[in-house]
């Protein structure tokens, strides 16, 4: 073999071995609740810190071509969510997922905390928010 094949067959190997790490970090192996958990509470803490871009970008693919951000930011209040923590996570099927959150807002001077309910459902490797299931 001369020095170019080598070459060739040596980067080959690399960009092979990066390939697959790639991959591999793509597909994530925990259980579909905790994923979920993880980015239902992303999800929540960019709403509590006004974040609405980072928000916006946990709808679904499909959502996100019906709903412009534009419509989405002018129907949102911010700062009405004044903290939320996702309490649990029931996966019914392997694409559906439902968060249970306690959500804590000021209505007439009080602080109210009541749950909240949000679907989540698999579009290819990721998880998603869905207004609807």
């Amino acid at each position: 073999m001369d020095l170019l094949s080598r070459g060739v067959v040596k980067w080959s190997g690399v960009a092979g071995v990066v390939g697959v790490a790639a991959a591999c970090a793509m597909m994530d192996s925990r259980p579909a609740s905790e994923v979920v958990k993880e980015r239902a509470q992303a999800r929540a803490n960019a709403v509590v810190g006004i974040d609405l871009k980072a928000a916006y970008g946990y709808f679904t693919p499909t959502t996100r071509k019906e709903l412009t951000y534009e419509s989405f930011a002018a129907s949102t209040v911010p700062g009405f969510w004044k903290s939320a923590t996702v309490d649990k996570v029931e996966c019914k099927r392997e694409d559906l997922c439902y968060a249970s959150l306690s959500v804590e807002y000021v209505h007439r001077g009080m602080r109210i905390r009541t749950p909240v309910r949000e679907s989540w459902i698999r579009e290819g490797n990721e998880w998603w928010y869905a207004i609807k299931e």
